[in-house]
C-alpha cells in the first residue's frame, strides 16, 4: 500500500486507507465524519484514551494519534447534563485529531456524533474491547507506519534465513537466484526490495506488489516464479538477517581469506551482518551463497570456524612441536601417496 506524506516527512496514511486495510477482526464501522477520512492523517503507531481529555485536561493530544473512547469515557459523558457534555466535547480541538475509535460496540452520544460530523473528523467503532483493540490497532499501524528503505538487490530465504544479494547491475544476482530457488530456496523479491524497521533490531523485507514473484533474468525477460516452481517457492516477506554483497574480481580487491572479520550493513539504522563475494568466470555463485547462509548459521549459534582454526593455530605456536605432533595424530590421514597427490595438486592450483 502506499503511504501518504505527512508535512514533517513522517510515514502517514489517511484514515480512509485505515479503513481499506484494517485488521478484519477489528470490524471497523465508520458512525460520522466520513467525509475528513481522505484528509486525515495518522502517523503514530500510539494510541491515546480520550479520558482526562474529556475532564478538560487537553494539553496532551497529540495529532497523528488515534483516540480511544471505551466505556469509562461514554459514562462519564453520560453523566453529564447536555449543555456540559457539548462544552467537553467542544473543549476536544476536533480539528487536530486524526481519529477517534468507540470500543466494545458502544453507542456514543448523540453530541459526539453530531460534533464528528460538522468538523469531519471520523468517528469508528469497533465491538472489541479497548484493551484488545489498542494491541491489534498498534501491531497493525507498528507495521505499516515502520521507517521504509528501498533496497536494489534480491531478497531470498535461505535455510529460513533472510539473505539480501546486492551488487551492481548485470554482477548475476537474478541468475543466482534463480539457481537458488531450482534448489528448493524462496524468492521474495528481485531488483526492488522494500525493507521496513518493525522493530529497533527487526528489518522486515517484501516486493513491490507489481514486482512479486517475478524475475528478471537476462536472455529470458521476466518470468514468474510461481507459476514456474509452484507457491512454495516464494514468499511474501522475510527477516534481513544477512547480506551478501556481489564485487567483480579485482586483484585490489581487499577480501578476509580467513573469514575471521565479520562486516555489516547499516539499514535503517540497523546492523546486519555482510559477506563480500568476489565474482570471476567459473565460480558457482549459488553454492558459495549456500555456503554463507550455512556459516552465518553457525555463528548465529556460536560456532566460528575460522576463529577456532586461528585459535588453535596460535595455540600449537604458543605450546610448541609436541602439541603439533598432539594434534596430527587425532587427524584420520590417509596414504603417504595419496597425501602426495592431494600436496601436488593443490600446488598446481
Amino acid at each position: 500500500m502506499r503511504r501518504s506524506s505527512a508535512t514533517n516527512d513522517k510515514p502517514a496514511i489517511t484514515v480512509s486507507e485505515f479503513l481499506a486495510h484494517a485488521p478484519p477482526r477489528l470490524e471497523l464501522s465508520i458512525l460520522a465524519g466520513a467525509s475528513g477520512a481522505t484528509s486525515r492523517l495518522i502517523d503514530s503507531a500510539r494510541i491515546q484514551k480520550l479520558g482526562l481529555a474529556l475532564a478538560g485536561f487537553t494539553h496532551y493530544i497529540h495529532p497523528g494519534r488515534l483516540q480511544i473512547v471505551g466505556q469509562s469515557e461514554i459514562w462519564y459523558l453520560g453523566q453529564l447534563e447536555p449543555d456540559k457534555r457539548r462544552e467537553a466535547i467542544e473543549h476536544l480541538s476536533l480539528h487536530t485529531i486524526s481519529c477517534v475509535l468507540v470500543t466494545k460496540g458502544l453507542k456514543p452520544p448523540s453530541e459526539l456524533i453530531e460534533a464528528a460530523d460538522g468538523a469531519g473528523l471520523p468517528l469508528l467503532r469497533t465491538p472489541l474491547l479497548s484493551s484488545l483493540a489498542i494491541n491489534v490497532v498498534t501491531d497493525y499501524l507498528q507495521e505499516l507506519l515502520a521507517p521504509l528503505a528501498v533496497r536494489h538487490g534480491v531478497l531470498m530465504d535461505l535455510y529460513g534465513l533472510g539473505v539480501l544479494l546486492e551488487g551492481t547491475s548485470g554482477i548475476g544476482k537474478s541468475e543466482c537466484a534463480l539457481d537458488l530457488v531450482a534448489r528448493g530456496h524462496r524468492l521474495v523479491s528481485d531488483d526492488v526490495v522494500e525493507v521496513r524497521r518493525t522493530s529497533p533490531e527487526r528489518l522486515i523485507g517484501s516486493a513491490p506488489e507489481l514486482l512479486s514473484a517475478h524475475l528478471e533474468i537476462r536472455g529470458l525477460g521476466i518470468i514468474n516464479i510461481r507459476d514456474l516452481f509452484g507457491v512454495s517457492a516464494i514468499s511474501a516477506e522475510k527477516t534481513v538477517d544477512l547480506c551478501i554483497r556481489f564485487e567483480r574480481w579485482d586483484e585490489a580487491l581487499e577480501v578476509d581469506r580467513l573469514g575471521i572479520d565479520v562486516q555489516a550493513v547499516e539499514i535503517l539504522g540497523v546492523h546486519v551482518p555482510q559477506v563480500l563475494i568476489p565474482v570471476s568466470p567459473g565460480r558457482n555463485l549459488s553454492t558459495l551463497v549456500e555456503t554463507a547462509v550455512r556459516v552465518q548459521l553457525m555463528r548465529m549459534r556460536g560456532y566460528d570456524a575460522a576463529r577456532t582454526f586461528v585459535e588453535r593455530h596460535t595455540q600449537m605456536l604458543e605450546t610448541g612441536v609436541d602439541a603439533a605432533k598432539d594434534v596430527s595424530s587425532k587427524v584420520d590421514a590417509k596414504s603417504s601417496a595419496d597425501a602426495e597427490v592431494r600436496f601436488t595438486v593443490g600446488d598446481g592450483e
